[in-house]
């Protein structure tokens, strides 16, 4: 997901989208302890989006 459509989430929004990513990052990792992971790259790119999240809901903390 894209950082310009991010940052047109409301905080709730933000924070629902953060726990669906990380629900879905556990259940990868599950697959992978499991041995049959079918897409590996997902990993960098649900790691990248909870960061791009987080990243936003700090700056809205901060205020920037």
């Amino acid at each position: 997901m894209k950082i310009k459509e991010l940052r047109n989430f409301s905080q709730e929004e933000l924070l629902q989208k953060e726990k669906t990513l990380k629900e879905d990052l556990f259940k990868l990792n599950q697959q992978r302890y499991a041995g049959r992971v079918e897409k590996p790259h997902m990993f960098s790119l649900l790691k990248r989006d909870i960061a791009r999240i987080q990243t936003i809901l700090h700056e809205k903390k901060v205020g920037a």
